[in-house]
């Protein structure tokens, strides 16, 4: 039976991955391939159909997880991505968001004639703004429409800014990111300490060798390109004109960061604790009254808030569809007995905890560069690793924080992630060639990355 288990198991990652690849719809994939695992282990008599109550029936049961997967997820995590979502598309439509990156990418006109420092410097940049727009593609484009501009003008070649413009999505970090809300629920934290006890003391030291490896990096793929005759860099661009809001408005997007983390238990500045989600409808509430004086016009100011329900229900049929899908896809792998099976081989060959650790993450992060997703990697492998943790004797959070930041590193080494192609189209180049300057880089990064996290953690 163990060898059928392991076949199982090798086949169906293998066939979902491959679909994944493939650009098949991953909701669907996912689900199907769980609910088939799910039915298989139960017709082989390997683990039973279990749902939270039984249908009296093993083929309704079957469906009955699905339900119960899609009632659990929606009511814990899905409503706070949604809220996230309404709320980010909501500061896009009164162009909030325009105000915060004029006023963000102000410090790089000072840095011209120094082209791959001032490249390099968008990263810290981009991934402080990607706190606030969580989204890879959409931040990519804003930042597109934004700093590849001024990139452009002061001499920066195209592939050099484009892939700077991807670094600065590869960590899903903060309150605001989807894989952050999923990590510090299976991790069963909250999700404010998560970030800034656990995510930041990693972030920084690695995203300051990230830098430095895109400075070199860039360098020499620009200098091979001139070699080749190849022309690196664009015509030059006319300035980023002021948004047409006043610039009072770039706070808006970031007061959910601020409200949050100034009122979380990990300051503790006062006796105040509220979820993502309150702090997210207290804040559009704060942003309508603004509106409101701003427009002096009722109806104006609530078509422009319906962009919050709108927002809502993108990330419902994007993001989380794609949470309760992954869960099922984890319930099916866990019915074939994977995580006794990894334990097992691991343990049969004196691996411990940390070769484990690093196996998952290398897993997840090659999962990412194949589907092009990090939240789909890390959705899929990352409820497996509470109970893999629990079979070690360590800590959940030591295995799960590697993993949930190098997803997002290796979904920027796909030629087929959203970011990359959406940038890449804009500009008329060819996304693996982005995803081939993020590879080197990221390969370094997740390397130090986990050394750096055997270390303090």
């Amino acid at each position: 039976m163990v060898v059928t288990e392991i076949i199982l198991c090798c086949l169906f990652i293998a066939v979902t991955s491959w679909l994944l690849f493939k650009n098949y719809n991953p909701q669907w994939v996912l689900l199907f391939a769980g609910i088939l695992m799910i039915a298989i282990a139960a017709i082989l008599g390997i683990t039973p159909v279990s749902p939270s109550q039984s249908t009296g029936s093993t083929i309704f049961d079957v469906f009955k997880i699905i339900e119960d997967k899609f009632l659990t997820s929606i009511v814990k995590l899905g409503f706070m991505i949604m809220t996230i979502g309404g709320y980010v598309a909501l500061m896009n439509r009164i162009k909030a968001t325009d105000a915060m990156v004029y006023i963000a990418t102000k410090p790089l006109s000072f840095l011209k004639g120094k082209t791959y420092l001032t490249s390099v410097m968008v990263i810290p940049i981009g991934m402080i703004l990607y706190l606030t727009t969580p989204s890879a593609s959409g931040l990519g484009l804003l930042l597109v429409s934004t700093i590849y501009p001024i990139l452009v003008n002061l001499g920066v070649s195209k592939l050099t800014a484009l892939s700077v413009i991807s670094a600065a999505t590869i960590f899903d970090m903060g309150p605001g990111s989807a894989n952050t809300m999923r990590a510090a629920e299976l991790f069963q934290s909250d999700h404010v300490v998560y970030f800034i006890g656990y995510q930041l003391p990693l972030v920084i030291p690695v995203t300051i060798v990230v830098m430095i490896v895109y400075y070199f990096t860039n360098r020499y793929f620009d200098r091979q390109d001139i070699k080749k005759g190849k022309q690196i860099y664009a015509e030059q661009i006319g300035n980023v004109d002021k948004p047409e809001v006043p610039l009072l408005f770039a706070f808006l997007p970031v007061m959910p960061l601020v409200l949050l983390i100034v009122l979380s238990k990990y300051v503790g500045l006062f006796d105040i604790n509220i979820s993502t989600a309150l702090g997210m409808i207290v804040c559009v509430v704060i942003t309508a009254v603004i509106l409101l004086i701003y427009k002096k016009n009722l109806k104006q100011t609530l078509e422009m808030l319906r962009s919050f329900w709108d927002g809502m229900g993108s990330v419902f049929s994007s993001v989380v569809t794609l949470i309760v899908t992954a869960e099922i896809f984890a319930v099916g792998i866990n019915s074939l007995k994977f995580i006794d099976l990894l334990v097992m081989g691991t343990s049969s060959v004196g691996l411990g905890a940390v070769v484990i650790t690093v196996l998952m993450t290398i897993t997840v992060f090659f999962s990412a560069t194949m589907i092009g997703s990090g939240n789909a990697a890390f959705f899929s492998f990352g409820p497996l690793v509470p109970e893999i943790s629990r079979m070690f004797g360590v800590s959940t959070i030591s295995m799960l924080l590697p993993m949930q930041l190098c997803a997002g590193m290796g979904r920027a080494t796909s030629p087929i992630a959203a970011v990359n192609v959406a940038i890449a189209r804009i500009v008329g180049v060819s996304p693996i060639e982005i995803a081939k300057r993020n590879m080197f880089p990221m390969i370094i990064g997740s390397g130090f990355l986990l050394i750096l996290h055997f270390i303090i953690n």
